[in-house]
């Protein structure tokens, strides 16, 4: 079976985003004046040998020669030595114009094919897909179902959730509050006194006498009133120590005497 001819033949192909690439002889002499010769080597997997760079290469020629010929060629777009180096490949249709294929960047000696943008979207969506699934999985696995108490949840066969339940329904030990500093009271202070003038507390007002008269003339009747009460006081005070003179004998009311009952005097 031909694998071409089904379109399987790109599926064997292994992805390059999965790939590194580097040489052990090249990387404590690597710098920005042979970082296109390191990029160049035959068993570099990202180099296509068909490029423009190889003919200038073959030709022992500048690679200033680049921008007047059309075709694949690599240069270097970013140079931070000596960690880093930034290697495009491009297609060039004109001097002045040139299409970007791929991207490659070289860190510590090992080259790495940057991903692109939709290679990016579709790794994080599929590792957000399979989180989310993985979570509904674990959780449908310990939701329990009976006809009369209708759903409930079941974690005794997860011996971890299981023992944090029960630690949970424990009594808690209260959490000690942190104590303040000095600086966050101040802070604080300075907040409070910086709302108050601009939003000053109100005045009370002062309320009118209903009555339309002098606040002294109505303590003066208060004072007289409580004058009339105490007298009235007074009198009454009187009219109980005169119930309670005592009768004939020498003894007051309510007193034991030899007095019969029917001659007793009756208030």
């Amino acid at each position: 079976m031909n694998p071409g001819r089904l379109g399987l033949a790109p599926l064997l192909q292994e992805n390059p985003l999965w790939i590194s690439w580097h040489d052990s002889n090249w990387i404590p002499v690597l710098n920005p004046g042979n970082v296109m010769d390191y990029f160049s080597e035959k068993s570099n997997p990202f180099y296509d040998r068909t490029c423009n760079n190889e003919i200038v290469r073959m030709q022992r020629q500048s690679l200033e020669l680049l921008n007047n010929m059309t075709g694949v060629e690599y240069i270097p777009l970013h140079v931070q030595d000596p960690i880093l180096y930034v290697i495009r490949k491009q297609h060039r249709h004109s001097p002045t114009e040139a299409t970007p294929m791929a991207d490659y960047y070289i860190i510590a000696g090992t080259v790495y094919q940057a991903p692109d943008l939709a290679s990016v979207f579709n790794s994080r969506i599929l590792s957000t897909v399979h989180h989310l699934q993985t979570a509904f999985d674990e959780a449908s696995s310990y939701s329990r179902y009976h006809p009369s108490k209708g759903y409930s949840w079941d974690f005794s066969s997860n011996k971890a959730i299981a023992e944090k339940t029960k630690t949970q329904t424990k009594k808690e030990a209260p959490v000690k509050e942190e104590p303040s500093s000095i600086f966050q009271r101040q802070r604080v202070d300075m907040l409070l006194g910086d709302l108050l003038r601009k939003f000053p507390l109100p005045l009370p007002q002062m309320t009118n006498n209903p009555t339309g008269g002098n606040p002294s003339d109505a303590g003066n009747a208060s004072n007289n009133q409580g004058g009339a009460a105490g007298d009235s006081d007074h009198v009454g005070t009187d009219t109980t120590l005169i119930k309670q003179e005592p009768t004939e004998g020498g003894v007051g009311r309510g007193g034991n005497n030899d007095v019969p009952p029917e001659k007793k005097m009756k208030l």
